[in-house]
């Protein structure tokens, strides 16, 4: 195969565009569980924070080589030389290319390193050119391919800068379809900072800017998912009631809405779908519905190549497993969802998946083992966790002390480890 076999053609705008929604719907799962099993363990609540980056795969992905020509384009930014419209074609091309390979299977860790040592380079490339009709395109594409970055790093801030920037294009450009996707991507931005008021405005802005395109449907699907993500936030929020109620019967419609919307088949889409309706499920404590979505979700990851939608049904599997009282089955999805995001180097959602591995090992009172599930998460993590900070020391405290009676066998597990906890701290 030759290398220009290997690549992937440019994608045309609505194919772009199906990325913004595909992949950045999927990139923008809730985030709603991040500490699932540990915040469940604690406080009796499922579900408190998802937040995970599944990636895209549109048709067969072909590995991806890291040719010189955005490396060239990244040089020239830095030495300051302005780069041209052809320079920024192909830095343009590259960084689609990369997009696509992220948390696939054939480039997933390839992309990752990619991305890491390249992202700063690629918004100064963004800078170095005056945006105008005739890059309009190459720019949006660079930021496509930023976008997807930072919404796995969860950097909201340079997700905010990176909005503002595409809007800025659009209103020099005079497009509409531009200003629309970057209102959307403020939205989103919005939503991970946790003000789902500002989310929802913006969500207003991006529709009414909405042309009567070639890219209405697929802009549509992706308004329909962020809503139902604020909603899920919205559910997380609240205690057990109509407004939690009232807040997951909305998350499901949207979800439905976008179901229907989407525009023609589209396997990242409905792999965003399906965990979102499994992730209604499980606050609405169904185990059994909610497998049956993530059992839907992995079959099309599979058959996308997309190895970081079939890592995230899987941990989710996993907490069903856990819901239903059989920790051993959840365990092994948990490692199984832990391996395939080490093929793949996505460091957060491997981290995720160990720490529930060690919580579930605390509760079982293998502390020694769970201590190393717990620290090798902590080597893990991009960003400070306190709750795992919390857990490490409580089961370091508790592996140097004597043992303990046990509470009592008949107690259900969140009662355990609460006992658990409650006799550590008043030592």
């Amino acid at each position: 195969m030759t290398e220009a076999e290997q690549k992937p053609e440019q994608a045309p705008l609505g194919r772009r565009l199906g990325f913004a929604i595909g992949a950045l719907a999927t990139g923008l799962l809730s985030g709603l569980a991040s500490e699932l099993l540990t915040q469940s363990l604690d406080s009796g609540g499922w579900i408190q924070r998802i937040g995970i980056a599944l990636t895209v795969v549109l048709g067969v992905i072909a590995i991806v080589y890291n040719a010189p020509a955005v490396l060239n384009a990244i040089r020239r930014a830095r030495s300051g030389r302005v780069v041209t419209t052809s320079e920024l074609h192909l830095a343009a091309e590259e960084a689609e290319q990369w997009m696509v390979a992220l948390g696939s299977k054939s480039g997933g860790m390839d992309a990752a390193e990619w991305y890491a040592m390249n992202a700063d380079r690629l918004r100064e490339v963004l800078q170095s050119d005056k945006p105008g009709p005739e890059n309009a395109d190459d720019l949006a594409r660079i930021c496509d391919a930023l976008e997807l970055w930072y919404v796995r790093q969860a950097d909201p801030d340079a997700l905010l800068k990176l909005s503002e920037f595409l809007r800025t294009v659009g209103e020099g450009c005079g497009r509409s379809d531009l200003k629309e996707l970057a209102a959307a991507r403020t939205a989103t931005a919005y939503r991970m900072i946790g003000d789902l008021r500002s989310a929802t405005l913006w969500l207003g802005i991006s529709s009414e800017l909405a042309p009567n395109g070639r890219t209405a449907a697929a802009m549509t699907t992706r308004r329909h998912v962020e809503r139902a993500l604020s909603s899920l936030h919205r559910a997380a929020g609240t205690s057990a009631g109509s407004d939690r109620d009232e807040a997951l019967e909305t998350a499901r419609n949207r979800l439905d809405d976008a179901r229907l919307r989407r525009p023609g088949p589209d396997l990242t889409a409905e792999i965003t779908i399906l965990v979102n309706l499994a992730v209604v499920q499980l606050y609405r404590h169904d185990a059994e519905g909610a497998v049956d979505h993530l059992h839907a979700a992995i079959a099309r990851a599979t058959a996308a190549g997309d190895v970081s939608g079939e890592a995230h049904a899987s941990e989710l599997i996993g907490v069903a497993a856990w819901m239903r009282k059989n920790p051993r089955e959840a365990e092994g999805w948990w490692r199984h969802a832990a391996h395939l995001n080490a093929d793949i180097d996505d460091r957060e959602a491997q981290a995720r998946c160990l720490q529930h591995l060690g919580s579930a090992q605390a509760v079982a009172g293998n502390l020694k083992k769970a201590a190393e599930y717990l620290e090798d998460s902590a080597g893990l993590r991009t960003s400070e966790s306190p709750l795992l900070a919390r857990y490490l020391k409580e089961v370091g405290d508790t592996s140097s002390a004597p043992p303990s009676p046990g509470p009592p066998p008949h107690l259900p597990w969140p009662a355990r480890f609460r006992r658990w906890l409650h006799d550590r701290r008043s030592r």
